[in-house]
This record gives C-alpha cells, sequence and structure tokens, in this order.
C-alpha cells in the first residue's frame, strides 16, 4: 500500500504545475485524499482534498488557485496549482482516509507518501 506524490520541480512566479498523488496496492475507490504541505520547521498543512464522492475542499493555500482532480483509470488523483507564489515552496505530501466527511482533517488521513518539493523562484 503506497502513495506517491509526484510533478513537483522549478517554476517561475505566476506559473503552473500538476502534481499527481499515485497510488498502489490499493483502489482510491472509496478513499478521501488530501494533499498536504510542510515547510522546514513549520507544521504540515492542509492545501486541498477530494473525498470518496468527489467532494472537494479547499484550504486557504488553494482557495482560487489550485483545482483538485481524480482519474480512477489510472488510479492517481491530480492536484493542478495556478498562479504560483515563492511561498508555496515547500514539499506536497498526499494521503488517504477511508469513506468521506473528513474535509481536509489531518488526523483522518494515513498512508502518507513521500513529498513532491515544489519551488517557486525566478
Amino acid at each position: 500500500v503506497q502513495l506517491q506524490a509526484s510533478g513537483g520541480g522549478l517554476v517561475q512566479p505566476g506559473g503552473s504545475l500538476r502534481l499527481s498523488c499515485v497510488a498502489s496496492g490499493f483502489s482510491l475507490e472509496g478513499y478521501s485524499i488530501g494533499w498536504f504541505r510542510q515547510a522546514p520547521g513549520k507544521e504540515r498543512e492542509a492545501v486541498l482534498c477530494i473525498s470518496s464522492t468527489d467532494g472537494t475542499w479547499y484550504e486557504d493555500p488553494a482557495k482560487g488557485r489550485f483545482t483538485i482532480a481524480r482519474d480512477s483509470a489510472k488510479n492517481t488523483v491530480y492536484m493542478h496549482m495556478y498562479r504560483l507564489k515563492p511561498e508555496d515552496t515547500v514539499m506536497y505530501f498526499c494521503a488517504r482516509a477511508y469513506g468521506s466527511g473528513f474535509g481536509c482533517a489531518m488526523s483522518s488521513y494515513d498512508s502518507w507518501g513521500r513529498g513532491t518539493l515544489v519551488t517557486v523562484s525566478s
């Protein structure tokens, strides 16, 4: 059972990236998937989550700039990031929670995968 986040990299301010959260060893069907991020020395914070019924929760970092989508055929959840800012430069992680109704409550999520680093810089 594994979740793998990928798609990070270097992007200029105002640019876009698509992060992928690929599940292996289990089907994403029935699971909520959340994107979270953490800067060095700071607490992890919620970004954007999608429930097992495709409801979405946008936390402050994501409002107006990020979107989330599930591709069941690829067992993957994507987070599209637009109008990136230097303060978005952090490590991004995905995690799962079985069922729905959790929003982005971090304590409900498990199976944290390795993160992917996003760097926004000119």
